[in-house]
């Protein structure tokens, strides 16, 4: 395994030329025998379409476009131009973005294809067309986070993570869709974004955008944000793989926040593999954001390659967090998924996750607090501006008791440390991302009255700061995906993505594609 020995400075492009190794995943162990018959596989008509994905080049996988423009058989303009075409064509039906920099695309476009013919090749992001948040500071240009209130925000220089994927070489297609502040619901004046499953059923937030564009084959990959939920919930609902990090793995240097102390960046992507790569630009210290996290990163891409798999993984299964509140449909499929991973060499362990009830009020209680302190300046200015669910999360922030949340800061503590126990004989745990299978839009606003239910297995784990990787693992009866997620102790992204490769490499559930697109 190859690592970044010294932490990683933000100062200025990068000159040196990256290797990237190639995980190609597209080419598949076949499923065992023992597999198929746990998951109970039904006819790919039921399933959804899962057919090579390079057959339509906007499901090609990141890797494999990436090395197409390295090798030279692909133009990153002619992907771009592609890419561009298709987001023209059919995003009116999604609404998941909220800006196309279509002219800034094609420019970085020719300038990749310039550097690739030079025999510069900055790694297997490079001239690979993905989008972004629209949270994220850009020089020159609008960041909206959704609202109305900071719909004239003009960056006045590049977020760190937005110059990493630069240097990287990538193509940066526009900002995605999100829910206003990050929290709640799309603000009124955007409209909803829609799941291109099927667009009467929520596509998760808040990173909505960020889900329903990598699913409908609009970018090969994107990111997203997570306070309580944002990268999971949408990799859930949209049928992708995302990676929320270990809290400070990624910098915040430049991004809107919602709550400073429980917002994670990760990317989100149709495969494990695809969101190693792009994690590896994404992860490191950054001096500009001085709660990042000093501590070299690993090759995550690097390291799915090899036998190892999921071999020797000791997965947590606490059979009564499982199955309280969850739908049958949901505990049907993660324990199809717990199979593949038994027969894939791993021993699921017994554990006893500790009491989420009050991590998850102290991370409300923490979140909106912090996210009153932001908007505090704009909401006095013109409270107009604001939605109804982040101006009733600014007004409840703004009232919140200083006993109770002093009382927050300190649950939090707590959890943290029994959540690292709990890992000590562990190294993942087996978790549901949401207790049913869908939200109908209809339904939502009454979702949002118990917050407390619904973030009840997300929540609990941005109050300890723990990384976690989503991945489809099976379908409802309507054909919506079903996520689960795998939770790890702090900076085991390497092994969580190597789990996660090790199921799609014998699965093909993150193949699915949404139907019509």
């Amino acid at each position: 395994m190859v690592c970044r020995s010294a932490p990683r400075s933000s100062d200025g492009p990068s000159t040196k030329r990256r290797c990237c190794g190639s995980v190609r995943p597209s080419r598949r162990r076949p499923a065992s025998p023992a597999i198929a018959r746990r998951l109970r596989c039904r006819p790919p008509a039921e399933r959804g379409r899962t057919e090579p994905m390079l057959d339509t080049p906007h499901y090609a996988s990141l890797i494999d476009t990436g090395a197409g423009i390295a090798s030279g058989a692909l133009s990153p303009v002619a992907v771009t131009e592609a890419m561009l075409a298709r987001i023209a064509a059919i995003d009116s039906r999604l609404n998941s973005y909220l800006a196309v920099t279509a002219e800034a695309a094609l420019s970085d476009a020719e300038a990749a294809l310039r550097e690739i013919r030079a025999g510069l090749h900055r790694g297997p992001l490079h001239g690979v067309p993905i989008a972004i948040k629209d949270l994220f500071h850009t020089r020159g240009t609008p960041s909206t986070f959704g609202s109305l209130a900071y719909r004239t925000v003009v960056g006045q220089r590049d977020a760190t993570l937005v110059r990493r994927l630069r240097q990287a070489g990538a193509v940066i297609l526009g900002r995605l869709h999100l829910h206003e502040g990050a929290f709640g619901g799309h603000h009124p004046a955007f409209g909803p974004c829609l799941n291109p499953w099927n667009a009467d059923y929520w596509p998760g937030g808040s990173s909505s955008g960020s889900g329903a564009a990598t699913a409908a084959g609009l970018c090969f990959g994107s990111l997203g944000t997570d306070t309580g939920g944002s990268i999971r919930f949408p990799s859930a609902a949209n049928g992708v793989t995302g990676l929320k990090p270990t809290w400070g793995r990624t910098s915040r240097h430049g991004v809107f926040p919602l709550a400073d102390s429980l917002d994670t960046i990760g990317p989100m992507a149709r495969s494990a593999a695809d969101a190693a790569a792009l994690f590896d630009v994404l992860a490191g210290f950054d001096p500009l954001d001085p709660t990042s996290l000093a501590v070299p990163v690993p090759d995550h891409l690097g390291g799915l390659r090899g036998a190892f798999g999921a071999r020797g993984l000791r997965i947590g299964l606490d059979e009564a967090y499982l199955e309280t509140g969850v739908d049958g449909e949901t505990i049907a499929a993660i324990r199809a998924a717990l199979a593949v991973l038994e027969d894939l060499d791993a021993t699921i362990v017994p554990v006893t996750v500790p009491d989420r009830a009050d991590a998850t009020a102290a991370q409300i209680a923490i979140m909106e607090a912090e996210c009153a302190r932001f908007h505090r300046p704009a909401y006095a200015a013109d409270a107009t501006l604001f939605g109804p669910e982040l101006a009733g999360a600014v007004s409840r922030g703004l009232s919140a008791d200083p006993i109770a949340l002093a009382s927050a800061y300190i649950t939090r503590d707590r959890f943290k440390g029994e959540v690292a126990r709990m890992f000590s004989g562990v190294d993942a745990l087996v978790s549901p991302v949401t207790p049913t299978v869908g939200t109908r839009y209809d339904a939502m606003a009454e979702q949002l009255t118990d917050l407390p239910r619904f973030l009840a297995f997300t929540a609990p784990f941005n109050v300890s700061g723990s990384p976690s990787v989503t991945m489809p693992c099976g379908a409802s009866a309507i054909g919506l995906p079903i996520g689960v997620q795998l939770i790890g102790p702090h900076l085991s992204e390497p092994l969580l993505l190597r789990a996660a490769h090790a199921v799609q490499q014998v699965t093909d559930w993150h193949m699915r594609r949404p139907p019509g697109f």
